[in-house]
């Protein structure tokens, strides 16, 4: 059967079975190994969600829906339920190591795929500089907490924020692609290490903080109303990006079709939970105007309501290894995004070369290190989190697109998972994105376009001359 075409150059599609094929994604892929498994594929996709989200946009989705942001994170979540439902059948069918890229590309094609793509890089990459500057702002809180010293601002904030170069965000960055260009059996143990080391601070945090409740603090409950709830919603998403990640690990994960989907449920169903409990929590200790607009605000509601800076310490502690192992499972994924971009020509080919010593893509990693280093250097978080999330918002898009396409077209490429209520629930996903993506306002959505317009831009410059598929 010809592919489909469309108006203008060849609407280029990847036959499914072309690209599980080329992948291995059945067997081992491309020199990757399969060393992963739920358990830490779990631990993964947590270590990917759970960081600068939570520890530090807290304050900035309460300074918009004050009390109702626990309102703001269900909403978020349902968001992240529907397009985790697309995610699991997709990561099922096809599991390969481009996430939503390599879905766009058996479905939607190659020009869609492409800008799929590009938006990726925006999520990661551009996610990866945010949380880095998150982690800096708790590196100085802990040093504050041991030593009652921290970094001058010149060495520990981008020009935006009074400071020179966020020096700790840049040696985070570095940390972690040292640790990945190691191997992954060693960054998947370390994952699952901080995760549960964050989760059990998170835990304790709730704890401590719930000592302290009062239900007075909750009232007013909605202060801004639903445009403030919506607002909470776009930003507090920016706290569930990650979870795809899991689809990335596609090629190095133990019995993929089973594992891929269940991970993505458990993650998100334990982030939920958990996020929830942690704004109820210091929300209802010491009320919204404490937690809004406060950098390293879990930090700061432990001292107040223990009145020792001790907890504070060791809240900010979490937070620290939190924040890195965002981090180390995010650039993870932005490795793996551009390695199936090479693979089919669609960027340089020093993406894809794998080491034979470590089975882990050296000069890739190290390319997007250096290259995210420097907005992690020079940016603030605020500049970047709304362009950061309507990025990762439109990949949602086309994921629950091309669930509907993948079932219309190729019926037979099915894997252990299947979208509940299927086509409601897609469709449904799609319209929660758009919604949210409404959130980020006007001008966050004229940065995108801009983006956008680049991306189709190098797309015409290079990846349309030099597709593989193109070519054979």
């Amino acid at each position: 059967m010809s592919p489909l075409r469309l108006p203008g150059p060849p609407h280029r599609v990847k036959d499914p079975h072309r690209l599980i094929a080329e992948s291995g994604a059945d067997l081992e892929g491309h020199g990757l190994k399969r060393t992963m498994g739920l358990f830490q594929l779990v631990c993964f996709g947590v270590g990917a969600v759970v960081g600068t989200g939570i520890f530090v946009g807290l304050s900035d989705s309460v300074a918009e829906a004050g009390p109702a942001v626990v309102v703001s994170f269900v909403l978020a979540a349902v968001t992240c339920v529907f397009t985790a439902f697309s995610f699991a059948e997709l990561g099922s069918a096809i599991p390969v190591s481009g996430s939503s890229y390599s879905f766009a590309y058996a479905t939607l094609g190659e020009r869609l795929a492409f800008l799929v793509g590009w938006c990726l890089l925006l999520e990661y990459g551009v996610s990866v500089s945010a949380v880095a500057v998150g982690w800096s702002q708790y590196v100085n809180e802990l040093l504050d907490s041991l030593f009652g010293h921290q970094l001058p601002a010149a060495l520990s904030a981008g020009p935006a924020d009074g400071g020179v170069i966020n020096l700790p965000a840049v040696i985070v960055v570095m940390m972690a692609a040292t640790l990945l260009v190691r191997g992954v059996r060693e960054s998947a143990g370390a994952t699952a290490a901080m995760a549960v080391l964050k989760l059990t601070v998170l835990a304790l945090f709730c704890v401590i903080a719930f000592t302290a409740f009062e239900r007075g603090n909750l009232a007013p409950f909605a202060v801004h109303g639903a445009g403030g709830v919506t607002a909470g919603a776009s930003l507090a998403f920016f706290s569930y990006i990650g979870f795809d990640a899991i689809t990335t690990a596609g090629e190095e994960v133990k019995n993929p079709r089973r594992n891929i989907p269940l991970a993505i449920m458990i993650c998100i169903g334990l982030v939920t939970l958990l996020y929830c409990a942690v704004a109820l929590a210091a929300i209802g200790a010491l009320g919204p105007d404490a937690v809004s607009d406060k950098p390293a605000a879990l930090s700061l509601v432990v001292d107040q309501v223990t009145g020792s800076s001790v907890g504070g310490g060791i809240i900010a502690f979490g937070a620290v290894v939190a924040i890195a192992s965002v981090v180390l499972a995010v650039m993870y994924g932005q490795t793996r995004i551009l390695m199936s971009m090479s693979r089919d020509g669609l960027v340089p080919r020093v993406f894809e070369r794998v080491s034979p010593r470590t089975a882990t893509p050296v000069a890739n990693t190290w390319i997007v290190a250096v290259v995210f280093a420097v907005p992690a250097a020079f940016s603030s978080l605020g500049m970047v989190v709304n362009l950061t999330t309507i990025g990762t918002l439109a990949t949602m898009v086309a994921v629950n697109a091309a669930v509907l396409v993948l079932r219309r077209r190729n019926p037979e490429v099915r894997g252990s998972f299947r979208v509940p209520l299927y086509p409601l629930s897609p469709i449904a996903g799609i319209g929660f994105c758009v919604y949210l993506m409404y959130g980020t306002g006007w001008t966050t959505w004229v940065q995108f376009a801009v983006f956008l317009a680049a991306g189709a831009l190098v797309y015409a410059l290079y990846g349309h001359r030099r597709s593989r598929l193109a070519r054979s």
